[in-house]
């Protein structure tokens, strides 16, 4: 059974209480039902069912004392129930009845030896399977928002600039496919961990730079993405606390959201780096940021991954004072790096800028020539954008004017749009 809640509630009315008791506790009641059913739809649906049983239960008994434990027991329950009724699995049961009810002393999980890298939460076996690489980025991304970040179909379609009808089918067949794959619910061991763990942090950085930069629509900036990005990043910090990559991707999503209050103007428009007044960045943030870059340089033990080499970069910018007083050589040097870890034109791009503050428009101009054939480039907005700037600064206003129009064209989000053209109109046609 599935809540379907017609009105969102009033905040003051035990409704509106239980449904945020709910949405804080969803994630981990899914995964704890999961890890008994086997199947994330099976158990997003016994995760309702709880809330349904709340619903009609806690306004005559009141609130719990523990509410997430009471959800949990109710989901566990009916999950119980669900495996009993089951005759397929009737030996399973006999395994996890013992345990889930009674747990005498003899019965000892898991099975197998242990592994030395096990990590036994079940939180974290839903995230790696909400990020299964059998999955297309889109579903993963849905289905991560769903069952990890709590949102509604309505929220992830509002989120993602997609219909609703086509995020609630991607979220059905997501469901499905891992379903109808066999995707065991574990955490993967050893090196398919590691290839596993790219995908899950993938997922959180493509909804991060969503909410950061919006890639179409008519808002800049959308900071409830970024804050269930950043939400789940730190979840997953917490829930390995080993894996570098994991705090490099935190500290970059920290350091990021940082600067959010400076990134739109009062009608919400864009201001770029080099305009930001750095008296609104969150000190408190930056300051996270940067603890959890020091534990990725102390978990990798070896050369920084690209997630720590990006928040290291986003590190020099939270260190400078102004725009112009950033250690644009150390940034040139980290994009190199970057670069050597994860060739692609876009971070060459970046380089470039950085090129440019460090050494000068000439050099970084001929930089971002020689990326102008790049098939991934193409059609990428921020291409001409940026040789349009470097085109300005060495007095070709001409040229610079034409390519600031070239690259509004490009861009799908009205904000970015309007800051372009604003570019293009603001130079005058007539210069060399």
């Amino acid at each position: 059974m599935t809540a379907h809640l017609s009105e969102p509630p009033r905040p003051d009315t035990p409704r509106a209480a239980i449904e945020t008791v709910f949405r804080i506790e969803s994630p981990r009641l899914i995964a704890g039902v999961a890890r008994i059913v086997r199947d994330v739809g099976i158990a997003e649906e016994l995760a309702q069912d709880a809330l349904v049983a709340a619903l009609e239960q806690w306004p005559r008994t009141g609130v719990p004392d523990n509410p997430g434990a009471w959800l949990m027991t109710t989901a566990k329950r009916r999950a119980i129930d669900l495996v009993r009724r089951r005759e397929r699995y009737a030996r399973k049961l006999e395994e996890m009845g013992r345990d889930l009810e009674t747990a005498p002393p003899h019965v000892v999980e898991p099975v197998e030896p242990p592994d030395p890298d096990d990590i036994d939460d079940d939180l974290l076996r839903l995230v790696f399977t909400a990020c299964h690489p059998v999955l297309s980025a889109e579903a993963r991304i849905a289905l991560t928002l769903r069952l990890l970040g709590g949102l509604t179909t309505t929220e992830i379609a509002r989120a993602m600039l997609a219909p609703e009808p086509t995020v609630a089918q991607r979220i059905v067949r997501a469901k499905r496919t891992l379903a109808a794959k066999g995707v065991p619910f574990e955490v993967p061991y050893g090196a398919e961990r590691e290839a596993r763990l790219g995908s899950v942090l993938e997922v959180i950085y493509l909804i991060f730079n969503e909410g950061y930069a919006a890639t179409a629509g008519d808002d800049w900036l959308r900071p409830s993405l970024c804050e269930d990005a950043l939400r789940l990043a730190r979840v997953l910090a917490g829930l390995m606390p080993q894996e570098a990559e994991v705090h490099g991707l935190a500290a970059l999503l920290e350091l990021q959201t940082s600067r959010a209050a400076a990134r739109t103007g009062p009608k919400g428009e864009p201001v770029l780096l080099a305009d930001q007044d750095r008296r609104h960045w969150n000190r408190l943030l930056v300051r996270r940021g940067f603890a959890a870059l020091a534990r990725a340089h102390s978990a990798a033990q070896g050369a920084a991954g690209p997630y720590a080499l990006q928040a290291a970069i986003a590190a020099c910018h939270a260190n400078a004072a102004s725009y112009e007083e950033t250690d644009w050589p150390r940034i040139v040097t980290l994009y190199g790096l970057l670069a050597a870890r994860t060739p692609s034109p876009v971070i060459e791009l970046n380089r470039a800028v950085a090129v440019s503050m460090a050494s000068g428009p000439a050099d970084a101009l001929r930089l971002v020539d020689a990326l102008a054939e790049e098939p991934a480039l193409k059609g990428y907005h921020l291409l001409p954008s940026v040789r349009g700037d470097l085109l300005l600064r060495l007095g070709r206003t001409a040229e610079a004017r034409a390519e600031f129009e070239r690259a509004a064209e490009l861009t799908r989000n009205e904000r970015e749009r309007e800051l372009l053209r604003g570019r293009a109109e603001g130079i005058s046609p007539s210069g060399g």
